[in-house]
């Protein structure tokens, strides 16, 4: 059977491999790309944006009984009507997946359906059979969340089952104390479950700052969220129609509606052909790759969270675009700096964190300076609301160069982007003193921390 052939070959139609595919065909190339399933990977169908939408709904209960207290004539116990959202949300899925199709066919992408899996470092073959050579591969097929091996752990389910709910869940335990827990905690509590955080360890978010974290745990339990850490889970059985957990250090309460697992993610590497074609993986069954995104095969290229570096939406599409950048755009040096990403924990409120952690910065530079701002929010002032925000910012050297700043507040999901830039361009804290403050806003107190 003869190969089609092609100047670029994709593997996922992901954040990653979408974007390596349009801006492939930007410098003229002829891509082809294969995907199984729907249009967007994780991000899309069950990840960013449905879990945006749900948080958006959840953002939105909170705000009903600030509104009470200020004023508002609302009803005590206002209903949210679980299938629409879930319609909603689904509809403005639907609507990526025909904007994502409609580029494809816009700049000439060949689709696939289908899974493919390397025969040698320019042949990939699809289920089917048939066989695409190019001269150069990209592979970016994600990776899926993991269940832990234990008695009964089928009966729990993992974070893309939560978008498969249909209706608000009673009683609900999380597994985990990483963003994904969090950020499911904070939902399912705001909109009326019981919710149970059970964290193996002694704090949440043990890759994030570590004050913003307590403060973070401590607006959840206000918010009604049940946390337990050093907390593990042994097994699972059956209760009737429920699920009993047994523990230990756990809650004395642990028979469940629902149980969730947010315990990892591991790379879809299974079935690629890696071996076959000498591709080589990490200690973590990651693709290896270097900071152009080259694996060990020369022309096989890996983005994204198959490679395991920050497994973020947004870090799999700028790679993904230098990598194109470089390797058809004639951009030698053209990669992606690992160096400043800033990321957002979906909490409520969220928090947002770009640069280096105290605890990293002293590693790092050994005399270090840090400023402080904890508030409560106007709108939880006037609301006679509980919940506390904690904006923290890292210094180093002399000069007080910015290294790293942490928000744990309202709006810090959107506020934390403009002070991102700030910080990569090498911001100092004199020149953040030196800029005029906007007033009222929360976004003032990162100027103004003591």
């Amino acid at each position: 059977m003869s190969a089609r052939s092609y100047d670029v070959v994709v593997l996922g139609g992901g954040s990653g491999g979408l974007a390596a595919a349009f801006r492939a065909t930007s410098y003229g190339a002829k891509v082809a790309m294969l995907e199984p399933a729907a249009l967007g990977g994780t991000c899309v169908n069950v990840g960013c944006v449905p879990k945006k939408a749900m948080w958006l709904a959840a953002d939105l209960a909170e705000r009903i009984g600030l509104a009470r207290q200020m004023g508002f004539d609302l009803p005590a116990e206002p209903a949210l009507a679980w299938p629409t959202l879930i319609a909603r949300r689904q509809q403005y899925i639907t609507n990526i997946h025909a904007s994502y199709q409609k580029r494809l066919d816009e700049t000439g992408v060949v689709r696939i359906s289908s899974r493919g899996h390397l025969l040698d470092g320019n042949t990939v073959q699809c289920e089917d059979g048939t066989q695409f050579k190019a001269a150069h591969i990209v592979i970016a097929t994600g990776a899926h969340p993991l269940k832990p091996s234990l008695p009964g752990a089928e009966l729990g389910g993992v974070s893309d089952d939560f978008f498969a709910l249909r209706e608000r869940p009673g009683r609900v335990a999380l597994v985990g104390g990483g963003y994904i827990a969090v950020e499911l905690a904070g939902v399912l509590r705001a909109l009326g479950s019981e919710v149970a955080l059970l964290v193996r360890g002694q704090r949440l978010l043990d890759k994030f700052d570590a004050e913003l974290a307590d403060q973070l745990a401590e607006n959840l339990r206000l918010q009604g969220v049940e946390l337990h850490f050093g907390c593990q889970l042994q097994a699972l059985e059956k209760q009737g129609g429920r699920i009993a957990a047994q523990l230990r250090n756990g809650p004395e309460h642990s028979v469940f509606d629902t149980v969730l697992f947010a315990t990892g993610r591991g790379p879809n590497t299974v079935g690629l052909g890696l071996a076959q074609a000498g591709v080589a993986l990490d200690d973590k069954g990651a693709i290896s790759v270097d900071e152009y995104q080259n694996t060990s095969v020369p022309g096989i290229y890996a983005v994204g969270d198959v490679t395991g570096r920050v497994t973020l939406t947004p870090v799999a599409i700028a790679a993904a675009r230098r990598l194109m950048d470089r390797v058809l755009g004639g951009q030698a040096q053209a990669r992606l700096d690992y160096e400043t990403i800033p990321s957002v924990v979906f909490a409520h409120p969220p928090l947002g964190t770009v640069g280096l952690s105290e605890e990293e910065a002293g590693k790092r530079f050994g005399k270090i300076s840090t400023y402080y701002s904890r508030f409560r929010p106007m709108l939880q002032a006037l609301g006679q609301g509980e919940v506390r925000s904690l904006f923290k910012m890292v210094c180093a050297g002399e000069d007080e160069k910015v290294v790293g700043i942490h928000l744990l507040g309202e709006g810090a999901d959107e506020i934390l982007q403009g002070f991102a830039v700030a910080v990569k361009a090498g911001v100092t804290r004199r020149q953040l003193e030196d800029t005029v403050a906007i007033h009222p806003t929360s976004a003032e107190e990162v100027v103004l921390m003591r």
